[in-house]
């Protein structure tokens, strides 16, 4: 530890910093002791400063009482292995199209390379944090998936789609005090023999009911969701579950899984879900312990 301290040397900035940490009081108070899905993705995965930011805000509420859950997938990373291995990548409708070789590079990037790093940057704040991959325990459970393109059935490969979640293990690891970093792989119900790709945001939305969380927050980047894209005024800071479910066939095949996912979570009792912008570092202290949050919040009535 540094053993150089700094002090305020004026009395307003001292009063304006004691006046953040009072804000997030109620906040703190409200959130305490609650479990809350955190989906981490996006840029923030890749950027040194921002996955260390994301760290830090994890090691910070637990360390304030509240249960965090952390998904992941690590979409950069798998385009990364697949192009340098000369393994053929596309997208269909905001899913990647996964072959039987692929998986396998799926596999080996989440489960041995993203997860331990995730694992490592948050327990360099305290030994708390324990990797899991979503079949230990088959805590996600999945079937083959298949979209609708320009009216046209996709075959995915081997994408599934949660169908059962069994969240004993992730609640084993919360009573023992520990934060789960979970990865978004699932077997397939009926032939455990086979590995699915999940979508990390769909996996975190059905644990996030299954857990019966506070709040989902998903990372990604962009601010959230537009209801005139890419028009940067049109940010749309709350959304009712019943205008979502109006607008989501026409949304930016990217946006489709998150928004998707939060409709999925607050439908299943979650009582809200947010998208926010993983680009800002520490996004997630700002929406849970701030009045006016970030990014785009769901939730099944407005207040």
């Amino acid at each position: 530890m540094n053993s150089i301290k700094y002090r305020f040397q004026a009395p307003e900035e001292a009063r304006r910093f004691a006046n953040t940490l009072v804000q997030a009081l109620p906040w703190m108070k409200k959130h305490s002791g609650k479990i809350i899905v955190i989906k981490f993705g996006g840029n923030a995965m890749v950027n040194e400063e921002l996955q260390q930011a994301f760290a830090e805000d994890i090691a910070f509420l637990h360390y304030v009482g509240v249960h965090p859950v952390v998904v992941h997938g690590g979409g950069p990373q798998i385009s990364e292995m697949l192009q340098r291995l000369g393994v053929e990548s596309e997208f269909k409708a905001g899913f990647r199209v996964t072959s039987s070789e692929a998986m396998n590079v799926v596999r080996m990037v989440l489960q041995g390379q993203v997860n331990p790093e995730i694992v490592a940057l948050i327990n360099e704040h305290g030994p708390m944090a324990m990797g899991l991959s979503g079949e230990d325990a088959a805590i996600f459970s999945a079937e083959k998936m298949t979209v609708e393109v320009e009216g046209q059935t996709i075959d995915l490969g081997q994408v599934g789609e949660v169908v059962e979640v069994h969240p004993e293990t992730v609640l084993d690891q919360l009573e023992a005090g520990r934060v789960p970093v979970i990865s978004s792989i699932a077997p397939e119900r009926g032939n455990a023999g086979t590995a699915l790709n999940v979508n990390a945001d769909l996996a975190a939305a059905a644990l996030a009911v299954a857990l019966g969380a506070e709040k989902l927050v998903l990372l990604t980047d962009v601010a959230g969701l537009y209801s005139d894209w890419p028009n940067q005024d049109s940010l749309v800071a709350q959304i009712e579950v019943a205008e979502l479910a109006r607008l989501l066939d026409s949304l930016e095949s990217g946006m489709i899984p998150k928004m998707r996912a939060c409709l999925e979570a607050v439908e299943g009792g979650v009582p809200t879900a947010t998208v926010i912008d993983g680009r800002v570092p520490h996004s997630v202290l700002v929406e849970l312990f701030t009045d006016q949050g970030i990014g785009t919040e769901v939730r099944a009535h407005s207040e």
